[in-house]
């Protein structure tokens, strides 16, 4: 039976791929996850009732928890998805972001090369460092054109700045000692259980209460949007048979403005008849100041990760977008538990690292 070590499992991302993995494979799953504001448990708390899974509250940048975590439990693969993501909070305390996202990443580095280099034989050989990126490296495209796995970085956030500095010491470590890495950069995420401060859950939250819908400048910006569970079986099948040493760039060909994504959630609300404060839903929509260094678009081009592996999106925007209002609609008790800090006060089952 295979061990993946998952960082940062208790976020969104890593929780629905641990969701997503506990349910179709036979493997063991560590998570590390020091519980910041975005981690929440109420997100795998079946998952954590497994005897697959193990739970460790502890920091990436704690080298000696993370190579205990390695050589305890045997760890055949490391998916590390351990972040700070948000470009606002990034803006206002950027040094959160150097020391997640850059310096932790280091160490998680550096404990995986050490634990790989006393592996012998096809478990060595098997071993894999899977690290989870963002398109925001590449910075800002013009009207037309996509990020590809070539186009060179431009970071303009510090978010951005620190997930592409962590991009370079996983490429740096494959090519300098051989560690066998891989990178998929990924564009923007949405589906249940999304922490309240990125765009379309706080849209939602906001709708239902009858809030104003702030949106930056002109609503211009694009995106490129991504459902999670689509996201993480490409994670699952580049951590498979992915090339070590590669990128992967994985997108949900799907470009929307800022402003149109409001609009729809706003539209399908309404379809729904959800029991909002204010109709219609698009009086709420309110103009506020644009957020320091913009970047005007974002679009990946995913024709490799389709080429070689195989991946493709699943879910159109549309169909995704109504599942996962009405995720939200079906879980308020899980929404009002964030807004009031209750989820970071939910019992904790966690395990020290053991034999």
């Amino acid at each position: 039976m295979k061990t993946w070590l998952i960082t940062g499992g208790a976020g969104f991302i890593g929780g629905a791929l641990l969701r997503r993995l506990h349910h179709r494979l036979e493997h063991r799953f560590v998570v590390l996850d020091s519980l910041t504001y975005a981690g929440n448990l109420e997100s795998i708390q079946q998952e954590l009732g497994s005897e697959r899974v193990v739970f460790v509250q502890g920091d990436i940048g704690d080298e000696h928890l993370v190579a205990k975590l390695l050589n305890e439990h045997q760890i055949d693969a490391v998916i590390n998805l351990a972040a700070e993501s948000h470009v606002d909070r990034s803006i206002d305390s950027p040094e959160a972001f150097v020391v997640t996202n850059v310096l932790g990443t280091f160490k998680m580095l550096h404990a995986a090369l050490q634990y790989w280099d006393a592996l012998e034989g096809n478990r060595r050989d098997a071993f894999r460092f899977l690290h989870v990126s963002t398109d925001e490296v590449f910075g800002s495209l013009g009207p037309q054109g996509k990020f590809t796995e070539s186009t060179a970085y431009s970071p303009n956030s510090p978010y951005s700045a620190s997930k592409a500095s962590s991009d370079h010491f996983v490429n740096a470590y494959h090519h300098t000692y051989g560690l066998p890495t891989l990178i998929t950069n990924c564009s923007n995420n949405f589906g249940p259980y999304q922490f309240p401060e990125k765009l379309i859950p706080v849209m939602i939250m906001n709708a239902l209460d009858g809030k104003p819908l702030p949106i930056y400048g002109d609503g211009q910006q694009v995106r490129d949007w991504l459902y999670v569970d689509d996201h993480c079986d490409a994670i699952e099948l580049v951590l498979r048979s992915g090339t070590c040493g590669q990128t992967y760039n994985i997108g949900g060909d799907c470009e929307r403005t800022n402003l149109e994504i409001v609009h729809a959630i706003c539209d399908c609300l309404d379809r729904l008849q959800a029991p909002c404060q204010s109709r219609p839903l698009k009086q709420l929509i309110q103009r506020v100041a644009d957020r320091p260094g913009h970047d005007k678009r974002y679009a990946i081009d995913f024709s490799k990760i389709k080429n070689e592996l195989g991946w493709e999106p699943k879910h159109s925007f549309e169909q995704a977008l109504e599942e996962t209002i009405r995720w939200y609609l079906d879980h308020q008790s899980w929404v009002q538990r964030v807004r009031n800090g209750e989820y970071r006060r939910i019992g904790v089952r966690s395990t020290a690292p053991t034999t």
